[in-house]
């Protein structure tokens, strides 16, 4: 193999396309591909997202529909038999607060957190987070537990 007969690899290089609005000589030149007038033909033509060539596009033919609340409060949901979970396996003993679980990967730092009643809780556990259902504050104070709001 020498320098003058190195060849790209077959099919590597695509045959060149025609150049298109270069003249008439070229059998590509006048309208260049594009036909005659409309916007598409025009330079610097882009079609807006969602247009439907001038039919009501769907984004605005759908009505409008519910409410959105701005000031709605997200709690990440915690259910007892996942507390129950990390204490059997050793990950938390006895108190669990809001660091605990972040450290723990279940919520993040900034997340609002509430206790759910999903499962059973047989450890004693004294809890401080934001929020509980009526039935996981019953079954950790069945427990011998604190449940303490933040």
């Amino acid at each position: 193999m020498q320098l003058n007969n190195l060849r790209p690899a077959k099919g590597a290089v695509k045959k060149q396309a025609k150049r298109i609005g270069r003249g008439q000589g070229t059998g590509k030149g006048g309208t260049a591909t594009r036909g005659h007038k409309g916007a598409k033909s025009r330079s610097g033509y882009s079609k807006k997202i969602g247009f439907e060539g001038g039919q009501m596009p769907l984004q605005r033919r759908v009505p409008k529909f519910g409410f959105t609340n701005i000031n709605r409060k997200e709690y990440a949901g915690i259910n007892l038999d996942r507390l129950q979970e990390m204490v059997d396996n050793g990950r938390i003993k006895d108190t669990i607060t809001l660091e605990i679980l972040v450290q723990n990967g279940l919520v993040g730092k900034n997340d609002l957190v509430k206790i759910l009643g999903r499962g059973k809780l047989k450890a004693k556990l004294d809890v401080t987070v934001h929020k509980f259902t009526a039935t996981a504050k019953e079954a950790i104070e069945k427990a011998g537990g604190k449940a303490v709001i933040l």
